[in-house]
């Protein structure tokens, strides 16, 4: 039986109507997931399921004694609970039986205990244990963990954490309180790409069902095995990933417009029957047949040729309030040929980026690069040398607050480098898309900012250019203040269509888009024909177009540089961890956990032994560098106490690496 069931349902408000006539139902184990452009009612139709919402027509039915876990899109946590405590609240009626445990262990301890306490002690301990009681506390740290939480966090109460932090709590606790359907909207919001790959392999054992509403089309692919488009026609149902979706969409496309061009053909065919017979001895049948195929024409231009499509004559002039009126065979005629087949796509950015002049073939190249910022121990980031060529697409990848936004700026030259240089190629136009706008004047209107980069369009050319991203009339005329983030990014977009850069620098580009703008997004990038640096968490955007990963690891202070794409780049990673389990040898059979977390330890001992002597001889090779340097400063005493600067700082970190080695070397 579904756990959930949906019938006839429709939701209106005032005379708008959001949807209706949707009949749909949740399966157990189904991996459901809602897509759809913004606006459309995908978490309006997730709360009528679930019984937040009321329906203004139809029937929802849910399972007996079902269970249902939700997820907000904007959850709110209130509560002055820690991150710890508030997950165990998920499990209140566990830990109710844990506590009876004790008393009846306390209860059997004593003189005289009961006769049938043992007997009441093994059934309650037969229920604790297969719902998972004896590790209930392991597997609520490895959910917070896997949700990227630290071990220090666990004790903080949840009024001191950020928003996204507080939706990642109550997202562990929903997950640990192991629901019988999960509802989630936007699950991957505030999700860096390591705790996203988490969830998804949490979701991929999960025993119950998942309703999902997710703009993250590679997390739909991991996760969904049933997609629900929605639309203003209704909702069609495709079975398979977010990839499966999109070749079974372009199939049902492709075989509608064969379908519509078939009957329109049948129709001129009729119609040249009708002509030919109209004044003869079988005028009877040619007016019959004319006054069906005014009706049929009449019910096509009032709804939609699809949704007649297999019915009766009776039943359409019925359902569309076709008039039974016959009309002229020329005005049929004309009305025949004027029919054109209506493009089930939403409408959808008008995005088409143009490079200007074209640039050199080397477009960045790096040094001995090292970025942060002046005054620190040590640097941010140690940088390969880095090679971009025309035409490349770069992903930078990394988790939130890894540096990622401070290795562009050094790109841009915003910031200097602590040491090493940045080397740009000839010929280059830039134009930085940046996450949060900036570019954006909130005091301007719409129009005004395309006027900032196209001060020579007129008023009439900034609208209809405005028009192809979703401003038509006196949006305008808004001010950018009022603007929502979706469509800050879209206005953001339209600025960026106009730079005729031929180096892009695009910081998180597909945040507040919906799905089919992101494809058309992605469409526009694909064939753009200058260089791309994008630094996104859409894992879909970046396997469709990197040719080089650079990932930033935060806790080795390092970037990672690969040639390939995403997909290559996560195979190359599993082929790493193979090959070093496997020099690693296997686990000795029945060897006791001590023994192997003391193996594991002195491993970990010489690992990093061999980590700071290569260090340490890295930075001793750095400092006779500039030793050199300095026994033929340069002319300038600026640059004379900059060399001065570093040198005393390279020997710091030599002493302090030292320090450490000495320690371990002790231990060793």
């Amino acid at each position: 039986m579904s756990y959930l069931t949906a019938r006839n349902l429709s939701k209106s408000f005032g005379a708008k109507d959001l949807f209706k006539g949707l009949s749909l139902s949740v399966p157990p184990q189904g991996r459901i997931a809602i897509v759809g452009p913004n606006g459309i009612g995908k978490t309006t139709l997730i709360r009528i399921l679930i019984g937040l919402e009321e329906p203004t027509q139809g029937t929802v039915q849910r399972a007996r004694n079902v269970r249902i876990g939700y997820l907000p899109q904007e959850p709110v946590a209130e509560s002055h609970r820690t991150l710890w405590e508030e997950c165990l609240e998920a499990l209140v009626e566990l830990r109710q039986l844990e506590a009876e445990l004790r008393r009846l262990e306390w209860a059997m301890s004593q003189p005289n205990p009961p006769a049938d306490i043992l007997e009441r002690y093994g059934a309650l301990q037969a229920t604790f244990e297969h719902r998972g009681g004896y590790h209930y506390e392991t597997v609520a740290r490895q959910t917070l963990r896997g949700l990227g939480f630290l071990e220090e966090d666990f004790s903080r109460p949840l009024t001191r954490l950020s928003s996204g932090q507080r939706t990642r709590a109550l997202l562990a606790r929903l997950l640990i309180s192991q629901p019988d359907l999960l509802v989630l909207d936007e699950p991957t919001n505030h999700l860096d790409i390591q705790a996203v790959e988490w969830l998804e392999g949490y979701l991929s054992q999960w025993k119950g069902a998942v309703l999902m509403v997710s703009h993250d089309r590679y997390f739909l692919d991991r996760v969904a095995n049933t997609i629900w488009e929605m639309s203003e026609r209704g909702i069609e149902i495709y079975r398979g990933n977010y990839s499966a979706y999109l070749r079974q969409r372009e199939e049902r496309w492709s075989a509608r417009r064969l379908a519509f061009e078939t009957e329109k053909e049948r129709l001129a065919k009729e119609l040249e029957y009708v002509r030919r017979n109209i004044s003869g001895q079988n005028a009877p049948q040619a007016k019959g047949r004319l006054r069906r195929i005014s009706r049929l024409l009449e019910a096509i231009e009032r709804s939609d040729w699809e949704a007649l499509r297999g019915k009766k004559w009776s039943e359409i002039a019925a359902e569309s309030g076709a008039s039974s009126q016959m009309l002229s065979v020329e005005e049929v005629t004309q009305r025949v040929r004027a029919l054109t087949f209506v493009q089930p796509r939403q409408p959808q950015l008008g995005l088409r980026i143009v490079a200007g002049e074209r640039s050199g073939d080397l477009v960045l190249r790096t040094f001995d690069l090292k970025v942060g910022y002046a005054g620190e121990s040590s640097p941010l980031i140690e940088v390969p040398d880095l090679v971009l060529k025309r035409g490349e697409c770069v992903a930078l990848i990394g988790p939130n607050g890894a540096g990622k936004s401070t290795f562009l700026r050094t790109i841009l030259g915003d910031l200097p480098p602590l040491s090493g240089e940045v080397r740009l190629g000839a010929g280059l136009r830039i134009a930085y898309f940046a996450q949060a706008h900036e570019g954006l004047s909130a005091a301007n209107s719409v129009a005004q900012e395309i006027e900032t980069v196209a001060p020579t369009m007129l008023p009439a050319e900034v609208r209809n250019y405005l028009a192809r991203f979703g401003f038509c009339g006196e949006d305008v005329l808004r001010p950018v203040s009022t603007l929502s983030g979706g469509e800050r990014t879209r206005l953001a977009l339209a600025k960026l269509c106009l730079s005729g850069a031929n180096l892009l620098l695009l910081d998180e580009p597909t945040n507040h888009l919906d799905i089919p703008s992101q494809e058309v997004l992605q469409e526009a990038l694909s064939q753009y024909q200058g260089t791309v640096l994008l630094v996104s968490h859409d894992r879909y955007l970046i396997d469709a177009l990197a040719t080089q990963i650079w990932e930033v690891l935060p806790e080795a202070r390092r970037l990672r540089a690969f040639q390939g794409s995403y997909t290559e780049y996560r195979l190359h990673l599993e082929a790493e961890k193979s090959a070093r389990s496997a020099a690693a040898g296997p686990a000795p059979k029945n060897a006791p956990n001590r023994r192997e977390g003391h193996l594991n330890s002195q491993r970990q001992h010489l690992l990093r032994l061999r980590e700071l002597e290569e260090s340490i001889a890295k930075r001793e090779i750095e400092l006779a560098t500039l030793e050199r340097k300095l026994e033929n400063p340069p002319p300038d005493p600026a640059q004379v106490q900059k060399l001065g600067n570093e040198y005393v700082r390279l020997q710091a970190e030599i002493d302090r690496l030292l320090e450490e080695w000495e320690r371990l070397q002790e231990r060793t």
